[in-house]
């Protein structure tokens, strides 16, 4: 249940916006506490979406403020409890959704606070779009890598000031989520990360200037990077490629590791689609949290 302190903060308008615009807010941040998934996201499985129960869980929206703006997000964590070792949880393409809450939910069952923040809040809402182009064209393409950056330091420093250990933090994300974790894991205060099926290469903009491999020499914490033997948006070669780069790198460069399940799409952990490969999912999960606990993330 939502704290009554975090739910007034949520039910109260934002500084400048209107009724209107706090009623789509709202509406749109429902979506994270398990009511739909993202439009674009379609085709969806009937029957295999993973339903994790809140039951000794505190869970809800919450926002936190990074350079004016509030960042809205959803949190789960176990009841009562603190010093929680935390992780970051990075969203897909499609946003904060019914798929990414549950995720944080399981993440709470095994013990962390789990936080997802709503990182295209300033661009778009990604639950309103039902083509994967124009998401791409109106959203996903407009959003700075370092506004990611600073969005995920407000993650920690939130959950720092409600129950999160700060000398335990993880990240871990998935599609484009994957990628970010790369990035932070370069840069942020955590100690390790995981990264499922996150692209290591591509193009060099204003708004995305460095790319995986770009810091892979640098990195500060290991990432264990999980991905698809039969991915066709992110070539083989471009994981050899990163790998290169990694073993001539710092200590966390070069204690980074990757799986690579055979016969294997993109988004196979995604339980919600036709993606989804019970078998790899189930096996990265139980890898993602064993590399946690290796290092010192538990």
């Amino acid at each position: 249940m939502l704290r009554e302190d975090f739910k007034t903060e949520f039910n109260a308008l934002l500084p400048g916006e209107t009724t209107e615009q706090g009623a789509n807010r709202r509406t749109a941040l429902k979506v994270a506490l398990g009511v739909g998934y993202a439009a674009a996201a379609a085709p969806l499985m009937a029957q295999t979406a993973i339903k994790t129960s809140s039951e000794g869980l505190q869970t809800g929206e919450i926002s936190y403020e990074v350079n004016g703006f509030k960042v809205p997000a959803f949190f789960a964590a176990p009841a009562g409890k603190s010093n929680l070792p935390v992780v970051l949880v990075v969203q897909e393409i499609f946003g904060v959704h019914e798929y990414i809450a549950d995720t944080c939910l399981r993440f709470a069952k095994a013990g962390y606070l789990a936080i997802a923040p709503e990182l295209y809040a300033r661009q778009g809402d990604p639950s309103q779009y039902a083509e994967m182009a124009k998401l791409m064209a109106e959203v996903v393409s407009k959003v700075p890598d370092a506004q990611v950056m600073a969005d995920l330091d407000g993650a920690v420093k939130w959950a720092g000031a409600h129950g999160g250990d700060l000398a335990k933090v993880a990240i871990t994300g998935f599609c484009w989520g994957g990628r970010i974790t790369w990035l932070y894991a370069a840069q942020g205060p955590v100690k390790v990360g995981v990264a499922w099926y996150g692209r290591v290469v591509g193009a060099n903009t204003a708004l995305t200037p460095k790319n995986p491999i770009d810091l892979a020499a640098s990195m500060r914490a290991p990432v264990l990077g999980l991905y698809g033997g039969s991915d066709s948006g992110i070539p083989l070669d471009t994981l050899d490629k990163m790998k290169a780069v990694l073993a001539t790198g710092t200590a966390a460069s070069k204690a980074a590791q990757f799986v690579v399940y055979p016969d294997t799409p993109h988004a196979f952990h995604a339980d919600y689609r036709p993606s989804f490969r019970q078998g790899p999912a189930e096996d990265g999960w139980q890898r993602c949290l064993a590399w946690f606990k290796a290092h010192g993330v538990a």
